[in-house]
């Protein structure tokens, strides 16, 4: 194993310890669990992609929790971009796995990649549920209004109205690298986002 290849694994482990520590905090916070919303164990995938590896991105414009509209197009030829979809605010696994990327902005920066969080809930749903979490460094989408119309587009968006958890990641020339539909219930390993950024690169 090189020595990068070495110092990537240490950084990924490091990562891992310290959002293993922040769910952890947050499962802890009374005012935050409180608030979550449980909803039970649910199908893993309730979806048929309509997209895949190799092929353009759809281009979309959705409005930010910040206010302005955010489309992918105005990051082409300027930055790699991963569209993190999950199913609905105030949920356990969603209010967990966003704080997490706040750790691992480094590697996102190395990749000169952007992350865009994406759900079908409304601006004033996101707002209240994202102040909560803390603030998050990435641009949160909203897919409110025509409801779901994105993710519909992408085929991620399921028979009950919310979207998959879902990880795109798409190059600086709008084409899709890499797709990580995960089971619902589920974090998707932080490593292989990893990997797959760091492929961009070679």
């Amino acid at each position: 194993m090189d020595k990068k290849r070495l110092a990537n694994l240490i950084l990924i482990i490091g990562v891992l310890s310290v959002f293993i520590f922040i769910s952890m905090a947050y499962g802890l916070s009374d005012a935050f669990k409180e608030n979550i919303y449980k909803v039970g164990t649910l199908k893993p995938i309730d979806s048929k992609l309509k997209v895949k590896v190799g092929q353009r991105a759809p281009d979309f414009t959705l409005p930010a929790v910040s206010g302005e509209n955010v489309s992918l197009n105005q990051y082409r030829g300027k930055k790699n971009v991963v569209l993190s979809f999950v199913p609905a605010a105030w949920t356990p696994v969603c209010s967990d796995q966003w704080p997490g990327y706040n750790i691992v902005k480094d590697i996102f920066e190395q990749n000169d990649a952007i992350l865009f969080g994406i759900t079908v809930d409304n601006i004033p749903t996101l707002f209240a549920w994202t102040n909560q979490m803390g603030k998050l460094w990435f641009p949160v989408l909203s897919d409110f209004w025509p409801h779901g119309a994105m993710a519909k587009k992408y085929g991620v968006l399921r028979s009950k109205g919310v979207t998959e958890r879902v990880l795109f990641v798409i190059d600086k020339k709008g084409i899709i690298r890499y797709i990580d539909v995960h089971d619902i219930n589920k974090r998707p390993p932080l490593e292989d986002l990893v990997n797959a950024l760091e492929k961009l690169r070679k």
